[in-house]
């Protein structure tokens, strides 16, 4: 007990010792824990053989990690992306596996062990090239989506690797006993091909008919109890079986969880299985990283560094150049692009997985195992260092899909309508559907078809262009409404009307008080906070939930309405471009007098129980009639 408690304190305070580090760097988490493997590990031997043990443990991370993946993907979404699983993920796989076993023929090396060795090294890290996608928010680029197919496709290849590996056993080889193995429950063995192929298909089938049917009176049941622990339990079963299950028919346990998530994308017991998996995910990708860096045989880099330098950036090389080449087949921009090459130049995981089990069945011999582990591990080890990379190329590289050239507005508007997101879509839809006339103008070539495609006619330009307002009848316009998403363009936007058109209704979003503050004094006449309605009617919800009736709960929210509105409009006399408002001692001071005044005031209203006689402070002047910051 006092040993595993020990090694349980060395990982754990590496983890938190080094990966605060790296983040603190820019350098990600995941090259913070493959940093702490190798200090614990090779550098000062606080750790040993057992983290070969702890990894297989650890690579429960990697199915959980798959499994959450799912959850985010409808079965549409997975049918839609079947032309970059089979084209993109397929040639990569083939068109990878082809060129390392070429070059490792011509090195010598018989053609079967070249093809093994192909196949094990034209896979890439899921763990960490996912980990880090989702870290630098790059998982919904077209680059990521891209990576995201490969991987997956890689996953599913794992599985005829498996069988085709055998078959390439060198002939006077001496199989290498795995008691594991033998001990290990399997569904198949002994089993013909046709009988391996209908238990396969009867495990899938088991996943998809479990995840539908018997999912929702399973969590009912878990319900019952009013146990929180229960629901975690539940979840860790779930992807536990699942990859037990994949086991013992001999098929990938993260394809297995990752097809389990896909079918439980639309259930709505998908947000409580991601909250409960993800600290467990998180641990043990953490974890799989570290032991990673603790097993690199620093040793056998010693002796020969070399050849095994050439071999990592051989690979990177190889898988790069064909990374590169289907970017381009597959129309990819220049920052996808990049991040699709650099994003997968390594090996990954599941090639320690193949490299031991072609070890024990003599198509690798123990010394070109321990050196493709050796290859493995430092090429993951390299890629933190090509993300960031990427990182470089990209921030010096222009956007990747120019825009297309402003349309030519040919009409006039009572109402012009600057960015149509969901605030300005349902602005427009409400003046249109009064009956008068609008021109919208957005920067978003996308959004503009979509409007198009409902038949609401939109302009695509840049709103804060003279030109483009101009062609839009902003000098005879009576509303002018700035929505767009960019602050300081918004800002200016205003100004600008206002420097031209004194006369005109200038309405604008802000994004929040600071904002209101800016565009006040860039001259506004109503500024609509986004979100300040929406919020003032989820606290009324809360108090009749609490116990207060409906019209006493509106009440409070309409005295709280008309508070807030005028402490804004007092504080915004106060504010000072470019000085924190902390800082602003006199705006810090009025603030928290008004709000005291607004507790007051409501407490006052509660204990008299009369209707309509709380005094609003600041409310009703002529000044307040005029401009409104709600």
């Amino acid at each position: 007990m006092e040993t595993f408690l020990l090694q349980a304190t060395i990982y754990l305070g590496a983890a938190v010792i080094a990966v605060p580090l790296a983040a603190r760097l820019g350098l990600g988490s995941v090259l913070g824990y493959l940093a702490a493997g190798i200090v614990i590990g090779p550098l000062t031997g606080l750790v040993g053989s057992e983290a070969q043990d702890i990894q297989h443990f650890a690579e429960f991370g990697v199915v959980m990690m798959l499994f959450l993946i799912g959850l985010e993907l409808e079965p549409r979404t997975l049918w839609g992306m079947r032309d970059r699983l089979i084209g993109l993920g397929g040639l990569q796989v083939l068109l990878t596996t082809a060129v390392i076993a070429g070059v490792c023929t011509w090195l010598g090396y018989a053609p079967q062990t070249g093809l093994a060795i192909g196949l094990i090294l034209a896979l890439s890290s899921t763990a960490i090239v996912l980990q880090t996608l989702t870290e630098k928010n790059l998982m919904r680029t077209q680059g990521g989506r891209s990576t995201f197919s490969v991987l997956l496709t890689q996953d599913i290849a794992v599985i005829p690797m498996l069988a085709l590996l055998p078959l390439l056993a060198i002939a006077d080889g001496t199989p290498v006993a795995d008691a594991e193995a033998h001990a290990a429950l399997s569904l198949v063995d002994g089993l013909p091909g046709w009988g391996v192929t209908l238990v396969t298909v009867a495990a899938v089938a088991a996943v998809v008919l479990t995840g539908i049917y018997l999912t929702r009176p399973v969590f009912r049941y878990i319900h019952h109890a009013h146990l929180r622990e229960m629901y975690t339990a539940l979840a860790l079963l779930i992807v536990v079986g699942i990859a037990v299950l994949m086991g013992t028919v001999g098929l990938s346990p993260a394809l297995g969880a990752f097809l389990a998530g896909v079918v439980l994308a639309n259930s709505e017991f998908r947000h409580e299985l991601e909250s409960d998996l993800q600290p467990f995910k998180g641990l043990l990708l953490g974890l799989f990283f570290i032991t990673v860096g603790a097993g690199i045989d620093f040793a056998l880099l010693a002796a020969q560094p070399l050849a095994i330098a050439a071999a990592v950036a051989g690979l990177i090389a190889i898988k790069g150049g064909i990374l590169y080449a289907l970017s381009r087949l597959f129309r990819m921009g220049g920052k996808d692009r990049w991040l699709f090459t650099l994003g997968l130049a390594q090996a990954g995981e599941f090639g320690f997985v193949l490299v031991s089990f072609a070890t024990q069945r003599a198509v690798l011999d123990p010394g070109m195992g321990q050196m493709l582990l050796l290859v493995i591990a430092l090429s993951m080890l390299a890629t933190p260092l090509l993300f960031l990379g990427y990182g470089w190329l990209s921030a010096r590289m222009d956007d990747d899909d120019p825009k297309p050239d402003a349309d030519e507005i040919a009409e006039h508007g009572t109402v012009i309508i600057a960015g149509t997101g969901r605030f300005g879509q349902m602005a427009n839809r409400l003046i249109r559907s009064a009956g008068f006339t609008t021109v919208v103008i957005d920067n978003d070539p996308a959004t503009i078809e979509t409007l198009r495609t409902f038949g609401i006619h939109g302009y695509f330009g840049d709103p804060t262009r003279p030109d483009l307002l101009a062609a839009a009848g902003i000098g005879t316009a009576r509303v002018m409404m700035v929505a767009v998403d960019d602050k300081d363009a918004a800002t200016r936007l205003v100004a600008y009307v206002r420097r031209i058109r004194p006369d005109i209704r200038i309405i604008a979003r802000a994004r929040d008080r600071v904002h209101v503050y800016e565009l006040y004094a860039a001259g506004a006449d109503d500024i609509v906070r986004e979100m300040f309605d929406s919020s003032l009617r989820a606290g009324r919800y809360a108090l009749e939930t609490l116990g207060l009736s409906a019209f006493e709960a509106a009440e409070v929210q309409a005295i709280f309405y008309q508070s807030d509105r005028a402490m804004v409009r007092e504080l915004a006399t106060l504010w000072k471009p470019g000085v924190p408002v902390a800082q602003n001692a006199a705006y810090v001071a009025r603030a928290r007098q008004l709000n005291a005044d607004l507790e007051t005031a409501l407490a006052a209203r509660a204990q008299s129980g009369e209707d309509g006689g709380t005094v609003i402070p600041g409310d009703g002047t002529a000044a307040d009639q005029n401009r409104r910051a709600d």
